[in-house]
């Protein structure tokens, strides 16, 4: 059974690692608001799509804040998050989000995790604490944050490795 258990596991590991490989980031690699990789934090990143066709890639939710705030003229039709289990982008408004817990978040004090089912959030929690929220009350926690240290000013202390994808 043992040797049954560690294969699987072994086998688990390979998977993920070659769907890794296969799935890179879209483009940009890097962070338009602070320069972070994009493929590192692959599981935190965003996409803002605005109605003039543009569209800004970020690391998180924070630097998805701050580029809104700072495109406020521009009318956003499409915000997309990772999943944080499989990485694929996902509508960020109908998203299950996980708020606070043990799992270090990106570019934040208090983590922010983002869900395509409610199931799979609710095993983060298990493991790692927190509590489902939606999208309006994730958002405002961001905006909180961000005025809290005077502006859409970055504190890059997560940068370490904490919430990585890998």
């Amino acid at each position: 059974m043992r040797r049954f258990v560690i294969v699987l596991v072994m086998s688990l590991l390979f998977a993920c690692a070659a769907s890794a490989a296969a799935d890179p980031v879209e483009d940009p690699k890097a962070c338009k608001q602070c320069g972070m990789d994009r493929d590192a934090y692959a599981r935190s990143r965003m996409v803002v799509l605005y109605g003039d066709g543009t569209a800004a890639g970020v690391c998180s939710l924070h630097c998805a804040v701050a580029e809104m705030r700072q495109n406020r003229e521009k009318h956003v039709v499409s915000l997309k998050v990772a999943d944080y289990f499989t990485h694929e982008l996902i509508d960020a408004r109908t998203a299950v989000w996980v708020i606070g817990g043990r799992s270090a978040g990106v570019m934040t004090s208090e983590a922010k995790w983002a869900f395509a089912r409610e199931k799979d959030a609710r095993e983060f929690i298990k493991e790692n604490g927190g509590k489902i929220t939606g999208f309006d009350e994730v958002k405002k926690a961001a905006e909180s944050e961000a005025g809290e240290r005077g502006g859409m000013t970055h504190r890059h202390r997560t940068h370490s490795g904490h919430g990585a994808a890998r």
